[in-house]
């Protein structure tokens, strides 16, 4: 059984519908993959998540290492028994999150030495024991160890961490060959900042290795919109298209659109549960912040055409008072409404795909979206 089928090409654009098949589910592509770092989708149940039609989660080794602890998710059987979830789940290697705590960690040829964001304790992670620590909680895409660089870094770091990362691939693959796993399926990273000769040096170098899918990493780090949209157009032209191509860190209306365009099919972000926490929500005109004054008396749904359980029971003036009174249920409401939103649109992207009409879908919906709050 193949892992990943191509099922339509678009005409107009790179942009293409596929599904990608784990032992779990069958998963529809363009996906986007909610992010619950801490084996748990912020502020929403997972029965809420697969009613929305959610078929596969991302979560974060780091955070999952330093607690509960692998040992813990192993005794409970796994990942997905120790947070009942059925369906399908990407675990990151945590390289980004060693990346965000440079004041903190020390890389090294054979791994990153990290101290804990919870007691200061001293950790190492290999290319090794990132991939035997993934199998031991039942990942069903892994992701290999990775070096991510700032946006401004000099050349000089950003060569580095591209070899040292091509190197890590290596390894990685090496030790993932050495369990006889027909569950799991291991995803390489291609990094090279924003240097056009390093992203397609990586790409292609990775494309070569035996990776059930390829992941564009090292975005989304400072740079403007614009330049993250050109890397990846740029990049994808040199992996191998015969496997699922992932953008990582990936996760707003426009950036996905944009990323469908250049023929991505998997992406992820914290950013719709991000929000909500701030009293914003995504509608078809773009984002709002339920804040603003304006709201207070708005007895409307966040979308009229929005049919989440959200906009069928509560209006902006009810979610005003309870972001501004501090209430949990404020955070709840506006997850599954934002959540329901992104998911929604890439299933319309989906269908327009299908009906050979992408560009002319994307075009419509950025005419109406615009990117600042009101």
């Amino acid at each position: 059984m193949n892992f990943f089928k191509i099922i339509k090409n678009d005409s107009s654009s790179k942009a293409r519908i596929g599904q990608i098949i784990t032992s779990r589910n069958v998963i529809n592509t363009p996906v986007f993959m909610p992010v619950g770092t801490k084996a748990t989708v912020k502020a929403v149940l997972n029965e809420q998540l697969e009613e929305m039609g959610c078929n596969i989660i991302l979560s974060n080794l780091y955070h999952l290492y330093l607690s509960p602890k692998i040992e813990i998710i192993e005794k409970a059987g796994g990942l997905h028994k120790f947070l009942n979830w059925k369906n399908s789940i990407l675990t990151d290697s945590g390289g980004f999150q060693v990346f965000s705590l440079s004041n903190i960690r020390k890389i090294y040829e054979d791994g990153v030495e990290f101290k804990s964001i919870i007691d200061g304790s001293v950790h190492f992670f290999s290319p090794e024991n990132v991939i035997k620590m993934q199998l031991k909680i039942g990942s069903d895409i892994m992701m290999v160890l990775d070096e991510c660089s700032t946006f401004d870094a000099p050349k000089k770091v950003i060569e580095d961490a591209a070899k040292r990362t091509l190197k890590w691939a290596r390894i990685s693959i090496n030790e993932f060959k050495k369990y006889e796993n027909h569950n799991s399926k291991l995803f390489g990273i291609v990094q090279g900042g924003f240097d056009k000769n390093l992203r397609k040096y990586s790409a292609q170098a990775i494309s070569e290795m035996d990776f059930s899918g390829i992941a564009i990493g090292g975005l989304s780090v400072g740079e403007k919109r614009q330049q993250t949209i050109e890397m990846i157009n740029y990049t994808v032209d040199f992996i191998d298209k015969k496997k699922p191509i992932y953008v990582m860190g990936l996760g707003d209306p426009i950036g996905i659109l944009e990323a469908i365009s250049c023929g991505i099919d998997m992406f992820d972000c914290v950013l719709p549960t991000r929000i909500s926490r701030t009293g914003s929500a995504f509608t078809k005109f773009g984002k709002i912040n339920l804040r603003n004054a304006k709201f207070t008396q708005d007895f409307s749904p966040i979308d009229e055409d929005c049919s989440c359980y959200t906009c069928k029971n509560y209006s902006k003036a009810y979610i005003k008072h309870l972001h501004k009174s501090k209430e949990i249920l404020s955070s709840i409401l506006l997850s599954i409404h934002n959540l329901n939103f992104i998911f929604n649109l890439v299933n319309n992207a989906r269908k327009a795909i299908k009906e050979d009409n992408f560009t002319n879908f994307k075009n419509e919906f950025l005419k109406n979206y615009k990117t600042n709050t009101f």
